[in-house]
This record gives C-alpha cells, structure tokens and sequence, in this order.
C-alpha cells in the first residue's frame, strides 16, 4: 500500500465501505427470500450474478486498479464469487418449492462470515497505510522514521547492509508561495514527494521531516551510490514543470539535497544532523545541488572539501 497515493487510498476506503453496505444489504434480501419466501431479483440467478449485482459491479468496474494486487482483494473476489453460487441455487430450491438444503444454508453463512474478514483486513490494510502518511504530502510521517532508521542502522551494525540517507528541501518554496499562492506552494510539496516515489526504487522511503523538508532513505546504498540514485532524481525534478497553477501556468522547481551514511558507529539522531548539515551546504552553495557529508567540513566553511554535485 506505501505506494499508493493517499488520496486514492482515502477514496478506496469510501468505496470499499460502500460496497461492503451495498453487500449487506443484499446478504439480507437473499435471507428474507430463501427463510421467508419473499420474491427475489432474477439477476441472483443468473449465470455470473457476482457481476451483476451492486458490489461485482464494484469490484469488476470500479474497484482501483491497485488493490487488485493485494492478497485480500483477490480473497474478496473468491468469497464473492462462491456465495452468489450458493445463494443461486438456495433461490433455484425456493423457486421450485424443494426443501433448504441445510448444508447449503450454513455454506452461506460461513462464506458471509469469511467475506466479512476480508472485507475487514483489506480496509484495516488502508487504514493502517493512511495512518502513517502525511496527510498533505503522502510522504511517511515522523512517527514511522525513527523505528525504521533504528532497524537499518541495526543491520548495518550487523554488516548487513549500509543505508544512505538524504534530506531534501524544496528550493525557493516562500518565492513560490509569495507568487502562486499557499495552494500552488501545497501541491510543488505533494507533487515533489509523488516525483520521488515514482523515481525512486521500490524499497526506498520518503519521510516528511517538517515544512518542505523531507528524509529520504536508501537501503543497501553507500554514499556513492546514493550519490548516483539521487543525482539522477535531482536532473530530472530540475528539468520539467511539476505541477500547473490555477492560471496554467506550469511550475517548476528544484530541490537541494544533503547525503549521509547511516553510520553504525553514532546514533540515528546523529546521521540525521549530518545529513541535514550536508544540506544546508547545499542551499548555501546556490541550491539545486547533492552534496555528501564530510567529517573534515563544518556547515557553510571549505565546500571545496566536500564531494559537490554541480548542476549542469
């Protein structure tokens, strides 16, 4: 789910808990027909019901396409299916006047019963996605990025693996805000931290550190190869407009970039402050640069010493 966008993750909820409504409800008439012998709508009948009715249409039309990867969507689907089975021919021995067939009832009952915890872990699954998202960004939160930067430092102690991290910050944000409007300012921040999931590896995690400062980690990446990685996001964030403003005009933006090692040595606190201070080299040397951090260089003083990634 972490890559997701929240917004649609938020819509997946609303849907979801829709169509688990519309199911309920139709769980319920099928009950009053097949125990009370009220009439039923045909379409329970019909060969591929679970498509017909208001959730199938749900699942099979309108459902995002990213859940469909998810074990407990394709789990939903299953159930679904094989209860509109069971109710069919539940309909088929009311219609001709036969006796219930007991193991078909209580077929039903346990196939609603395992629907309904599908249904459950598919929506606990996106609330516990939306829960550690930043609800402006869809970055990771605060609360997340401390355990997880313990665990890597952790496996780098362990010889594991090493772990690069990098603070970013939106170049120029107050001037964009000042021109464009706080709105415009907004979304330069949720379409930079969308730009750096889409180019980022799959493992990797964006972190919302505070205002227009973001913590990126880099599993399995030494500074050279985080140089790399982040060299090649920063060239491609710099060279197209990121997002349009009311008035169409489209925006672009830069972002500067300071690189630590998360050192198995020094505390997590202590790799954070490095890489923040290799960024604020970064903003003082003009901006849209990645610049790594260097134990022989206080902030602001010889960047000749520091390993500068000039713009083109």
């Amino acid at each position: 789910m972490h890559r997701i966008d929240p917004t649609l993750l938020r819509y997946s909820l609303q849907q979801l808990e829709q169509a688990a409504h519309d199911h309920a409800e139709w769980q319920e008439n099928l009950l009053r027909s097949v125990v009370c012998g009220l009439p039923f709508n045909l379409d329970d009948v019909r060969e591929n019901a679970h498509h017909h009715c208001r959730f199938g249409r749900w699942y099979y039309e309108r459902a995002p396409a990213e859940l469909w990867g998810k074990p407990a969507f394709a789990a939903i689907g299953a159930e679904h299916e094989h209860l509109h089975r069971v109710a069919a021919q539940l309909l088929h021995d009311v219609s001709a006047d036969a006796p219930i067939v007991r193991d078909n009832f209580e077929a039903l009952v346990a196939g609603s019963a395992r629907l309904r915890l599908q249904l459950d872990t598919l929506k606990h699954e996106i609330q516990g996605a939306l829960q550690n998202r930043d609800a402006l960004t869809g970055a990771y939160g605060r609360v997340e990025m401390l355990p997880e930067m313990r665990e890597w430092r952790a496996l780098a102690q362990r010889g594991v693996q090493q772990c690069c991290i990098v603070f970013m910050d939106v170049d120029n944000l107050k001037e964009i805000n000042d021109t464009y409007g706080h709105q415009v300012g907004d979304e330069v921040l949720a379409g930079a931290v969308e730009f750096l999931v889409r180019h980022l590896r799959p493992y990797d995690k964006v972190f919302r550190y505070g205002g227009d400062e973001f913590l990126i980690a880099l599993p399995g990446a030494d500074l050279a190869m985080g140089q790399a990685v982040i060299r090649r996001v920063r060239e491609e964030l710099a060279s197209g407009p990121l997002v349009a403003g009311r008035s169409g005009v489209a925006i672009r933006a830069t972002a500067s970039f300071g690189l630590a090692l998360l050192d198995p040595e020094v505390s997590v606190e202590d790799s954070i402050e490095r890489a923040d201070q290799a960024l604020l080299v970064a903003k003082a040397a003009g901006r849209n640069r990645a610049i790594s951090w260097d134990p022989s260089v206080t902030t602001g003083t010889r960047l000749r010493r520091l390993e500068v990634d000039l713009p083109e």
